[in-house]
């Protein structure tokens, strides 16, 4: 622990947002069969929801065609934002270019370019949840329901 006093909520809010905007790269966790998948992804936060993109036919693309829940996960251990969310395919007929250059931009990769299909995702966040050290676990929601708390 670092003894640093708990950051109120406009302090965290305003944190976990610049994460969002900032961060490249979050862990993506889908229910399936036989259990919960985990794998890194890249993604674009437009302020609402994050696009990710995975190859159509990989576990995750399935589970989440399959079970649209999901739990993404930023940052360090010390500094961690939890996301709980619902995922929905976007077909590429369906993304509009600009959203396509945009993620390509962000993430130094473009699905598009591929062979292989890859399957678009965006993810609307149900739950937000931040916090560094133990005594910022009372407070941790930021978003419930959908909706920011500030």
């Amino acid at each position: 622990m670092t003894g640093a006093p708990p950051r109120e909520l406009e302090e965290r809010l305003r944190d976990t947002r610049a994460r969002l905007e900032s961060d490249v790269d979050l862990w993506v966790a889908t229910p399936g069969s036989p259990g919960v998948h985990l794998i890194p992804l890249s993604y674009l936060w437009d302020g609402t929801a994050f696009l990710i993109s995975t190859p159509h036919t990989s576990v995750t693309g399935r589970n989440l065609l399959a079970d649209g829940r999901v739990r993404l996960g930023l940052g360090p251990t010390r500094d961690v934002v939890v996301v709980d969310g619902i995922a929905e395919p976007v077909d590429l007929a369906d993304l509009a270019p600009e959203t396509g250059d945009a993620f390509a931009a962000k993430t130094g990769f473009d699905p598009r370019e591929l062979d292989e299909p890859y399957q678009y995702f965006l993810i609307r966040p149900r739950r937000i949840q931040a916090w560094r050290e133990a005594n910022e676990l009372r407070g941790r929601d930021l978003m419930r329901d959908g909706r920011w708390l500030g």
